[in-house]
Formats: structure tokens, C-alpha cells, sequence
């Protein structure tokens, strides 16, 4: 491998990868190596912009903990997110669509009865949220487990503030024998990502806004079922069309129905795939 020069590099680099006992893996990199290098050609990549690429990656990492994934705001403000859910997510149709899983889930939420308030003292406009938890054929799931996280009336997901020891906005139920499910919390708000790191560095340089449009996020899972990432979007949000993350689909987004004593219903049903 002497006197590599800029034709036959990839070359030996594929070389020395050929024997990697884990088929996908070689798969992936040798893939991954060719486009890769190809990209590097293409734009005709300087030492100081390679740098100033290690440099971004490595920040990214840094600014990532428990609370914060930063790689996933990355993927996801890239569409890189979207594209693998949409990739690995084809449904029959009358399923419920799949988007990104987004960087504020955790671990321990809560557990409800149906009908508790999730909020627990997070800030907005109260509202009561239904629905059915059914398969293809309209038959109910009970004892789907559903989770359920979202940002208060101030943008932020529970985890972004740094003194609160409890969760917000954020739990778990199961839906009833009937597979209907309902509890209460707060009215969902459009909100910025955070920006105060490298994906807000690279949202600034690229002319891009932060925004993501109201919504609420689920994940679902039941026995003999595929289990569902998604959310549900406010209706007439006006990030719809320019989502931040590539995330909206039309069949997601639902009406918060504002009511006499001036709190708002949410009322929306899931569809789940059966597994094979």
C-alpha cells in the first residue's frame, strides 16, 4: 500500500475491509467508504474544511448527555431521521404513519390511570386528549401501553430545565378493553429546537429556521404489534409546510377543539400493523 495517491486509496481502504466476518457491516462500509470518498472528490474537500468537519462532529458529541442527544437533532434536521423512519416503516394502508422519534424522549416516565393529568404542573392551556387504540380491521387493543411526552406552553420538554426533579408533560397508560384511552394535560405549541449547539450553528449558516409545529408525541406498543413512533400536529400550525425536521404527514395532524369553559379536546384514533 505504497505511494497511495488520490485514484487508488478507496481502493486499498475497500481492501483491507474485505474480510470483515459480519456481512452487513462490511456492507454498510464498504458503501459508506466509496460515497465517502466519492463526496470528498466531488467537492474537491480542503484539509482546513475536513477540519472544520471533525471540529462540528466533534462538538456535536459534546454537547450531548442524558437529557440532550444532539446527533439525533443532527440526523433530524438533515432528514436523514425521516428518511430512515420512512424507509422502515411501509405500512398497509389505514395504519398509522410513523415519524421521527425526536431527542427529548427518556427513559421512567410515569405511569397513569386513564383520565389522570400528565401535565403534572406544566405550563399551558389545559386539554383533554381521547382516542382508540384499534387494528386493521377496526377491532379494539386493550392494554396497549402508550407513551406519551410533549413541550409546555414556554416550548420546553421537561428535561430542558436543569432544577426540576419531576416529569411534565410526560407518561405512560394503557388503553382500556374497549381500546379507548384519555387523559389530560396541556394545549401542544409550535417550538424551536434548541440552538444553542452545533445543529443551530449549521441551522444559522444554511439560512434555516428552528421551528417545528405543535404537536404531541406518542409511541405505542402492543403484543403481536409493530410498535408505533409518531406524533399528532396541531391543525392550522403555521411550521406545517416547514417543519424543522421533515416530520409532518397529513394524516397526523388533528383539531384541538376549543371549548366552553375554555379548555381544548384532542381527539384522535391509532391504527397499529400487526408484526409480519
Amino acid at each position: 500500500m505504497r505511494n497511495l495517491n488520490e485514484q487508488t486509496v478507496t481502493r486499498a481502504v475497500l481492501d483491507l475491509i474485505a474480510d470483515t466476518p459480519n456481512h452487513r457491516l462490511k456492507y454498510v462500509f464498504t458503501s459508506l467508504i466509496t460515497h465517502l470518498h466519492g463526496f470528498a472528490r466531488d467537492v474537491k474537500l480542503t484539509e482546513e474544511e475536513l477540519q472544520a468537519g471533525i471540529s462540528f462532529l466533534t462538538a456535536t458529541g459534546q454537547k450531548c448527555n442524558d437529557k440532550r442527544q444532539e446527533f439525533i437533532l443532527l440526523s433530524d434536521v438533515l432528514g436523514l431521521s425521516m428518511l430512515t423512519v420512512a424507509m422502515n416503516n411501509k405500512k398497509p394502508e389505514g395504519c398509522t404513519e410513523s415519524t421521527v422519534f425526536g431527542p427529548f424522549h427518556v427513559e421512567g416516565a410515569p405511569e397513569y390511570e386513564n383520565g389522570a393529568d400528565i401535565a403534572n404542573g406544566a405550563a399551558g392551556e389545559p386539554c383533554m386528549v381521547r382516542g382508540t387504540v384499534r387494528d386493521l380491521d377496526g377491532n379494539p387493543i386493550a392494554g396497549a401501553q402508550l407513551e406519551v411526552w410533549q413541550a409546555d406552553a414556554t416550548g420546553n420538554y421537561d428535561v430542558q430545565y436543569p432544577d426540576l426533579d419531576t416529569h411534565r408533560g410526560r407518561g405512560l397508560l394503557r388503553s382500556k378493553q374497549d381500546g379507548s384511552f384519555e387523559f389530560r394535560t396541556v394545549v401542544a405549541v409550535a417550538y424551536p429546537i434548541p440552538v444553542d449547539g452545533p445543529v443551530g450553528d449549521l441551522l444559522r449558516a444554511t439560512g434555516r429556521h428552528p421551528w417545528r409545529p405543535a404537536h404531541l408525541h406518542f409511541m405505542i406498543k402492543a403484543k403481536n404489534y409493530q410498535t408505533l413512533v409518531t406524533h399528532v400536529f396541531r391543525n392550522g400550525d403555521q411550521y406545517l409546510d416547514s417543519d424543522a425536521v421533515f416530520g409532518v404527514r397529513q394524516t397526523l395532524v388533528a383539531d384541538w377543539i376549543r371549548q366552553p369553559d375554555g379548555g381544548y379536546t384532542l381527539t384522535y384514533d391509532f391504527v397499529l400493523n400487526p408484526v409480519g
